[in-house]
């Protein structure tokens, strides 16, 4: 995994890398938010380190980018005079901690760590939504309807009157859908149905 460190202090940036490279870590250091933008980060695991003041675009600008961008890269904030309502902002908004410098190598390396843990929840969080859309996208239209329907509390009976339908005619969409999605039970279908985001169920929409 790899730390960027993006911090406008030359001395600092360059005391961070070289304690964090000694602990085992790749590290990119970034002069500014501007710089790091330009980088990139290749999809690569890993978290950021992150100077909130810095000339043109700030800490929490970024932070606020990113997560518009649906970055799942975890933030670990440095401040040398941070406030309480802007710890509670960037907290609020996905920052993994807030420590004020000069930060001690036991806190630092320990946010980081946790830091790191969380990418790797996030990450297999999106992997397995990203497996359960491609199934959901293997779903006919009619089945969509139906899954939206059968997520709703609708029996198979009440189902087929909506939709102009037999009984047995929703009952084999119904198979086929759960067959397809993975799903062994109601239940399952309805945690499904969450993660995917039915945007209107009455028809049968899934995003």
């Amino acid at each position: 995994m790899r730390i960027h460190i993006i911090e406008d202090d030359d001395a600092l940036r360059t005391a961070l890398a070289r304690l964090l490279g000694a602990c085992g870590y790749r590290v990119d250091v970034h002069a500014s938010a501007e710089a790091f933008l330009r980088a990139g980060t290749g999809g690569e695991a890993g978290c950021i380190l992150l100077d909130v003041d810095m000339p043109g675009l700030g800490g929490l600008e970024l932070q606020d980018r990113l997560r518009a961008s649906g970055s799942i890269l975890p933030i670990v904030f440095l401040t040398g005079n941070g406030s309480i309502a802007m710890s509670v902002r960037a907290i609020k908004a996905g920052a993994e901690d807030f420590l004020s410098k000069p930060v001690g190598k036991e806190a630092l390396l320990d946010a980081i760590g946790r830091a790191m843990r969380r990418y790797e929840t996030a990450a297999a969080r999106d992997s397995l939504l990203s497996d359960l859309r491609g199934r959901a996208a293997m779903l006919t239209a009619r089945e969509r309807e139906v899954f939206a329907l059968v997520v709703r509390g609708l029996l198979n009976k009440q189902i087929a009157f909506e939709l102009g339908n037999t009984e047995r005619t929703v009952k084999a969409h119904r198979r086929s859908l759960m067959e397809k999605l993975g799903a062994g039970s109601l239940a399952e279908l309805v945690q499904m149905a969450n993660r995917l985001g039915v945007s209107d169920p009455g028809h049968g929409a899934v995003q």
